[in-house]
């Protein structure tokens, strides 16, 4: 059979191409929501972390997880609350926001590694009392509850302090060390340069991520010539 494989093929790479589209119109969407909702997001998150803390706590206590480890996830969601401090708005070389970067890759790894290697049998062994290993679907969602929940939500709804209009109550975001306001410029200057980022003021960072991408394939597409860009034609 030479058609049938081939077909299959063609289908992995649609069902490829829908699933990423699906995630990234889901990523826009829910970036939409939070910006119309900040403040019922900053509470759903809090909530969350909360949730997902006391959780963690009880798989400790009743499931007997490693206390390192778990102490590790806690830290890190406790950190994470950190960056609601002017929610929705971030800098993204605040060291808050650097750091937790760093514990979300700690701990999927530590828990990647707790998971990957064989339960040990109690101290007195017996063969109808070994250690019953936890399921893909257990370890699964742990995975997408306990480690990934909280920090793709931040994701979805920080926006970053560069892309926000001057306003009261927001120097964290255009103040000192901002990229957004460049030195010796005047108010008139900030207002200007505000006006002329409209079109990308408070943008989430995945929604920023998802035009980032779109322009990217539109930039290089048509550099490839596999179509034209719009462009005005002389009188």
């Amino acid at each position: 059979m030479w058609i049938l494989p081939l077909l299959g093929y063609a289908g992995l790479l649609l069902g490829f191409l829908f699933l990423t589209l699906a995630i990234a119109s889901g990523l826009y969407y829910l970036s939409e929501l939070v910006e119309e909702h900040s403040v019922l997001a900053r509470k759903t998150l809090s909530r969350m972390i909360y949730t997902v803390i006391a959780t963690q706590i009880l798989l400790t206590v009743v499931d007997r997880l490693p206390l390192s480890l778990s102490a590790l996830s806690i830290g890190s969601h406790i950190l994470y609350l950190q960056n609601l401090r002017r929610f929705p708005w971030v800098k993204l070389t605040d060291p808050i926001f650097l750091a937790s970067c760093v514990l979300v890759l700690a701990n999927h790894y530590a828990w990647y590694r707790h998971f990957s290697t064989p339960p040990s049998p109690p101290p007195r062994y017996n063969f109808y009392d070994q250690p019953s290993a936890p399921s893909f679907t257990e370890i699964a969602s742990f995975f997408g509850v306990q480690v990934w929940l909280v920090p793709f939500a931040l994701f979805v709804s920080l926006s970053a302090g560069e892309n926000v209009l001057p306003s009261m109550g927001s120097e964290y975001a255009t103040g000192a060390g901002s990229s957004f306001v460049s030195p010796g410029s005047g108010p008139a200057g900030e207002v200007k340069a505000g006006r002329s980022r409209a079109g990308t003021q408070n943008a989430g960072m995945a929604k920023a991520a998802v035009n980032g991408v779109r322009e990217w394939i539109g930039d290089t597409g048509e550099l490839l010539g596999a179509w034209k860009g719009e462009k005005t034609r002389p009188l």
